[in-house]
């Protein structure tokens, strides 16, 4: 099934530029990257650097595969002493490439070295673009800034008001299942905080489940989207509380699944039947009470008493998900934490200022930056090319190694995630197996950035983005950005 979207207006025309050194981004490569990188097994095989964090009952959150079983090596330890490409090579191998006509009318690009965060090849670098799902790199930086790789987001069951009543509070945790056969492994589980209530409760059923799902002010769908976007498969609406990415079945595949329309409704009625309550008793959209109050008869927990809590897989664990299968609830969840660990409402727009916010933090060019949400799933997101590359050589230079986290998730070209089928024909195999890279899609824009490696050995940023491609030709134009990374990956380029 192809992505949604109709099309829209033009987008700014960008122009092109000479190479240029980007500022305070001239260190070198850390051994954080060096391990992301060359780590096979922990990279592929099982996202994020810590097991620890993942817990005993956790599982890979990619299909395993036995590294000895790649067709190609994947990502090879890059040499910082290398040899760099030089501009000319560069516009010697990229120059032809970049004019295809399955690119359209307008190909911003940029291309770094990532050791010393000098621009190699530009076209267009700063230029706001649409960026499609390339977005999800600014959320997975800007998340593990603000929350750290090993937070994990909560879920709460407190007691009501009134008696016998249990009151669920959506913490924003988009993973949740309601038991063991969710849809994400190693998920918080329902049926585990149900068991909490009724210990809690000493055994007296409760008669009432009410849902806050008020940390999220709203609206549930930004106004941005394509309209098919809520009903199509691949986006949802967004509330604090969920199971399974708000899918009706867990079974159903990672981006096209037949999603609920109120997903707090929905998880709070798996709630109450997993804690007893009547079937067929309404549930309803209310607030948590604040606690301290008196206890009701017989030892009955006051209002606002903590019952129980279960917590998500950690946050590096919730970034691989996004970034390997491109999950847009998930994505607009994350910038949401963002939101919140910058004191910003956990909507859209808070979300919004608060990646702006976090972006300007790092040293990032965040006038080139411009959002609307946090899955890139809004065509009037814009991103500049050069915001990208050196957000890329920031998560790998070490001064901020917890950013480091958005390289296990990153799919590997003709190898996992969305490049699994790609870098598969005689003009682009050069990049299977090397080029590292978060790909965007909605219909007229097609959008690559992540790390490549060259075959001199030296590791390159690059984003490629394209917001005017001809609609009808999304292969083709696949095909043709996938032709400029292998030829980053198939040459010196000097």
């Amino acid at each position: 099934m192809p992505p949604p979207v109709a099309e829209r207006g033009p987008s700014p025309d960008g122009g092109g530029t000479t190479p240029r050194r980007r500022g305070a981004l001239l260190t070198v490569l850390a051994t954080v990257l060096l391990l992301v990188v060359a780590g096979v097994g922990l990279v592929v095989v099982r996202p994020g650097p810590v097991a620890g964090w993942l817990g005993d009952d956790a599982e890979p959150t990619l299909e395993a595969r036995a590294p000895e079983a790649a067709p190609v090596p994947v990502l090879a330890l890059p040499a910082g002493t290398a040899p760099v490409p030089t501009v000319e090579g560069l516009r010697a191998a990229l120059d032809p490439l970049v004019g295809a006509t399955a690119l359209g009318s307008r190909v911003n690009i940029s291309v770094a070295d990532v050791v010393t965060g000098q621009e190699l090849y530009g076209r267009g670098p700063d230029d706001g673009t649409v960026p499609a799902s390339v977005t999800k790199l600014v959320t997975g930086v800007t998340v593990l800034a603000a929350r750290g790789s090993a937070y994990r987001i909560g879920t709460r069951a407190v007691a009501g008001a009134a008696p016998g009543e249990v009151v669920i509070v959506g913490g924003g945790d988009p993973t949740l299942a309601i038991d063991a056969n969710g849809f994400y492994p190693g998920a918080a589980r329902l049926d585990r905080l149900a068991e909490q209530v009724k210990q809690a409760l000493g055994g007296t059923p409760p008669s009432k489940v009410t849902v806050d799902s008020t940390l999220y002010p709203g609206p549930v769908h930004e106004p941005g989207w394509d309209a098919d976007i809520p009903t199509g498969g691949y986006g949802s609406a967004i509330t604090a509380l969920m199971t399974d990415g708000a899918r009706r079945d867990p079974d159903a595949g990672p981006k096209g699944a037949e999603r609920y329309r109120d997903p707090d409704l929905a998880a709070a009625q798996a709630f109450a039947k997993l804690l007893g309550v009547p079937a067929g008793t309404e549930i309803e959209r209310g607030k948590a009470p604040t606690g301290g109050g008196e206890a009701g008869t017989a030892g009955t927990p006051a209002p606002g008493t903590e019952l129980g809590k279960v917590e998500s897989p950690p946050m590096i664990r919730l970034v691989d998900i996004m970034i390997t299968n491109s999950d847009n609830v998930v994505a607009e969840a994350l910038a949401r934490q963002v939101a919140l660990a910058r004191d910003q409402p956990a909507s859209f727009v808070g979300a919004a200022t608060a990646m702006d916010q976090v972006a300007t933090e790092l040293g990032l060019p965040a006038d080139e930056l411009a959002l609307a949400d946090g899955s890139g799933l809004s065509r009037t997101n814009r991103i500049s090319p050069s915001l990208l590359t050196d957000l890329i050589a920031l998560a790998g230079n070490g001064t901020r190694p917890e950013l480091a986290g958005i390289f296990g998730g990153l799919p590997v070209g003709g190898w996992s995630g969305t490049l699994d089928d790609r870098f598969a024909t005689e003009s682009t195999r050069a990049g299977a197996g090397v080029v590292r890279a978060k790909t965007g899609t909605l219909t007229g824009v097609h959008a690559i950035a992540g790390l490549v490696t060259t075959a001199d050995g030296r590791l390159l940023s690059f984003a490629i983005l394209t917001d005017r491609t001809p609609p009808t030709t999304p292969d083709a134009t696949r095909l043709a950005l996938d032709r400029i990374g292998a030829a980053l990956a198939g040459c010196g380029c000097r």
